[in-house]
Formats: structure tokens, sequence, C-alpha cells
């Protein structure tokens, strides 16, 4: 986990850095001006930041001259632009920018820039200790599927369960009476909910572990309605 700061006059912008970084597991603060943003650097340095280029009270590259002038450039940060020609990417990495991205941003250009620049920090970015992790044992003897805390008693999956009853906390429970859509959901759910937790939330450990492609995996979280950030928090 990386505290990271998003710097970026669109709020836009902003919330959806914000949601993508944070189901990585990093902590993001978001700054809307470069006044906002000197103020977050001088009360903390950030493992990494994103910059936008064009502001409308001091443009990025500004900023960033500043930074270095005032020996504050003391974490990688990454320029973000819709506008920007080759020059102004140019002079930004020569003042010390680590990467330029190019607005719209895409998911794998934006991830691949973040561990590149998180990598060439001189502070390992910090890990999200996790609770033990769910873990997941299928019986091909019996018509049950467990689901448990690792040291916990285990829920039991029957397919005639006696006093029907929501989940626990310990464990996870759904009868075989249901629909398939449903129960295949129910376990998807669990499964990705095993591997969040287990890879302290990072999407990208996830979509290796998984072996789905970072978009999809996204897109199939969404469907089940597994929030990452959240599954995280309660399990840190």
């Amino acid at each position: 986990m990386a505290n990271i700061l998003v710097v970026d006059d669109e709020m836009g912008i902003r919330e959806l850095l914000s949601e993508i970084l944070g189901d990585e597991g990093h902590v993001v603060n978001t700054a809307e001006n470069a006044q906002q943003a000197r103020s977050m650097r001088a009360a903390e340095t950030p493992d990494l930041v994103l910059l936008d280029i064009w502001m409308p009270d001091t443009d990025g590259v500004t900023l960033l001259k500043e930074w270095q002038r005032d020996g504050l450039l003391t974490m990688p940060v990454i320029m973000m632009s819709g506008h920007a020609t080759i020059d102004t990417a140019v002079e930004a990495t020569r003042i010390g920018a680590l990467n330029f991205l190019e607005k719209p941003i895409s998911l794998q250009k934006l991830l691949k820039a973040v561990q590149q620049g998180l990598q060439r920090n001189a502070e390992p970015p910090r890990q999200v200790m996790a609770t033990p992790h769910r873990v997941a044992e299928v019986s091909l003897t019996t018509p049950h599927l467990t689901l448990g805390e690792a040291g916990t008693p285990n829920a039991e999956i029957n397919a005639n369960p006696p006093n029907p009853s929501p989940p626990a906390q310990a464990g996870f429970t759904v009868s075989f009476e249901l629909p398939l859509r449903e129960a295949r959901d129910a376990f998807e759910r669990a499964y990705f909910e095993h591997h969040l937790v287990k890879e302290g939330g990072s999407m990208t450990r996830v979509a290796e572990r998984t072996g789905l492609e970072r978009t999809h995996l996204y897109r199939k979280l969404k469907q089940l309605g597994v929030e990452p950030a959240k599954l995280v928090r309660r399990g840190g």
C-alpha cells in the first residue's frame, strides 16, 4: 500500500483515479489545484504524485519546478495531460518527472506507470496487513461445500439445510436449492473476496492469481457487488 497524491482540476478525473488506485489497495489524497497540492506536500511526503499539467491557478510544470527548486521533489511524479505537446512532456521529464500519461488514460498504462514509480521510490510501499483469509474446501464425496475463516469452524452448504439463516461473519452459507446462477454468483463472490484479502487488495496480483485480465476483473467484481477497498478495510 502506498500514499498517492492526485492533482487535477477535473473532479471526474480525481474520482476515477481515486477509485482505481483505491481498489489497488493504495491510500489516495486529491488536490484540485496547485495551492492544495503545495499544502499537502508540505504536510506529508507522498509515495507518488499524479500531476495534471493544465490547471487554472498554476500549471503542473511550474509546480514541478517549484518542488525541484525547494528540494521537495523527493518522490516520483507522473505528469498527466490531454493537450500537452511533446516539448512540454520533454521539459517535465528534464525537470524531474518520472513519466508522462496522455489523457484519456488507459487502465493498463496507469497501473504500469504507478507500479514503476513505486518501484523506483527509495521507500518501499507500505504493505496492507490482512487478517487470516478465507479458505475454501470442496468435498467430492459429500453434498456440501465448506467456506470458512482459517482456524475457525467452517459453515456447511447443505442440500437441505434445516434452518436456513443469513451468512455468519465466520463463514459463508448458501443452499444448493438456489438456482444455478445465484449459487454460482455466491461462490464467485466468496472466491474473489478470498483472493482480495489474501493479496492485500492488490487488483494486479488478484488478476494474476485468478487468470483474469484486469479490466475483466473490474467488471466481474462490479457485477458481483464486491467492493475491494471496503473489504480490505474490514480485513485490515
